[in-house]
């Protein structure tokens, strides 16, 4: 007998909803839940592919090494933890023209030169579309076969009979399982059919990678069950009209949700970047006023980054203007507070813009000093020194905490010839590879970097 099931479902953030209501109670947006509709009839399918196991004590468990296989693309392998696992469901989200499809093709070309067949599945693109993109890209492999397919079943079915070692579907909101009543891209089809695939992926060693749409909000599309099912989840991030693009990881099963990869789109692709410190400060505006450069920690990696701030007087007196791209608005908040409280600048009647060049979002504390000394630099228009950056945590008593990977960060700052860093005392070792200034509070480190306000 089928099931019938009646819901409300986000259009903004795929929440879901057993009633109606005018504002989604997750995003806050008014008037985004529309009514879906789900038939599922029992289906004749059994989880065959799925291996049977019985119960057994977690000691007697044997323990193996996940074997890996690489993508091809050396950034990506970072992100992942060392490379793909065979049988993985891996899910992959972005703005739209980001450049998913362009870097999962690439992934699909060197996996079958190097590893073995690979399936491309597209529900969005036409054949010869496809191969017109991997003709520019230079992704023509015969092991690298394509399929303009929908329907999940009957992937599946072609997983089984193919046995590749990669399959890629792009994207998950095309496909349906016909016992499901509602439309592609519903809640019920981005289930069900994430449900198929991962029996798919866990019965045989194919590893399988979803492409995934996301909300005008940035989120994934669909229900979190999609991101709960899948082993590892990856966001691309950028601007579309810049040519630098960020992978990151939310999600890993199999390895660290620290780790970044970074690339380069040009007319050939994504290109891999090798040197990303020496990248990102390529731009910089050296001995203006506002800028500063901070080392941030991204998973084992150290990336030099530069923050950038304009205070400028408010138009409407008492109501200034506080914008920020790039870090977490409400810790910029309490650093602007800091500063008027504990250093006495005016800003309640400055405009306060700030910015991480490149399109970085960095959330991590090392770079609280950065933003307050490039705000500080700004309000007395006075230049920090290009050849000195600075990192540390400030509190809310103006004092200056330590942070981790201080090591790394120094030698990152030295192997692109920084010549002095203002660091936190407890940091200070007596051993580092340049000039270090060890600060215990806010007022010590705009000292050594612009002078304190006169």
């Amino acid at each position: 007998m089928a099931k019938r099931t009646v819901f409300f479902v986000c259009q903004s953030c795929g929440a879901e909803s057993p009633r109606w209501m005018g504002k989604c109670p997750v995003c806050n947006e008014w008037n985004t839940l529309v009514e879906e509709t789900t038939v599922v009839s029992k289906r004749k399918e059994s989880r065959s592919w799925v291996q049977r196991s019985k119960p057994m004590p977690l000691t007697e468990i044997e323990s193996t090494a996940e074997p890996r296989f690489s993508s091809g693309i050396k950034e990506l392998d970072r992100v992942l933890g060392g490379g793909l696992v065979p049988g993985c469901l891996g899910l992959i989200g972005g703005d739209p023209g980001i450049g998913k499809s362009t870097l999962l093709l690439q992934v699909a070309s060197a996996v079958a030169k190097t590893q073995g067949p690979v399936l491309y599945v597209t529900g969005e693109e036409s054949l010869p579309q496809l191969k017109l993109r991997a003709v520019r890209l230079g992704a023509m492999e015969e092991r690298l076969i394509a399929v303009s397919e929908s329907n999940t079943v009957e992937v599946c079915r072609i997983i089984k009979e193919e046995n590749p070692k990669l399959v890629i579907v792009d994207s998950i909101q095309t496909m349906f399982v016909d016992e499901v009543s509602s439309p592609p891209g519903s809640v019920g089809q981005v289930r069900e059919s994430t449900g198929r695939f991962l029996q798919a992926a866990k019965g045989s060693d194919t590893a399988i990678l979803l492409v995934g749409h996301v909300t005008k909000g940035g989120n994934l599309a669909g229900p979190k069950v999609l991101e709960h099912a899948v082993d590892f989840v990856l966001y691309f991030e950028g601007e579309t009209h810049t040519s630098f693009r960020i992978i990151r990881s939310v999600k890993n099963r199999f390895g660290s949700t620290h780790e970044v990869g970074i690339f380069e789109m040009t007319e050939r692709g994504l290109v891999p970047v090798e040197n990303p410190s020496q990248f990102l400060l390529s731009q910089r505006p050296v001995g203006s006023s506002g800028s500063v450069v901070v080392p941030c920690m991204e998973g084992t990696r150290p990336l030099l980054v530069e923050v950038q701030a304009l205070a400028a007087p408010a138009p409407f007196g008492g109501n200034p203007r506080r914008q920020t791209t790039g870090v977490d608005y409400q810790r910029f908040s309490i650093i602007l507070a800091v500063l008027e409280k504990r250093q006495g600048y005016p800003l309640q009647t400055q405009d306060v813009f700030l910015n991480v060049a490149g399109g970085l979002k960095l959330d991590e504390p090392a770079v609280d000093l950065g933003i307050a000394v490039a705000v500080a630099s700004s309000v007395q228009n006075v230049g920090v020194n290009p050849y000195c950056a600075v990192f540390g945590e400030i509190g809310l008593a103006g004092e200056i905490r330590a942070v981790r990977g201080v090591e790394q960060r120094l030698r990152e700052l030295h192997r692109l010839g920084f010549k002095r860093c203002v660091i936190p005392k407890p940091n200070v070792q007596g051993n580092e590879p340049i000039e270090v200034i060890g600060v215990s509070t806010i007022q010590e480190a705009l000292k050594n970097t612009i002078g304190n306000k006169g």
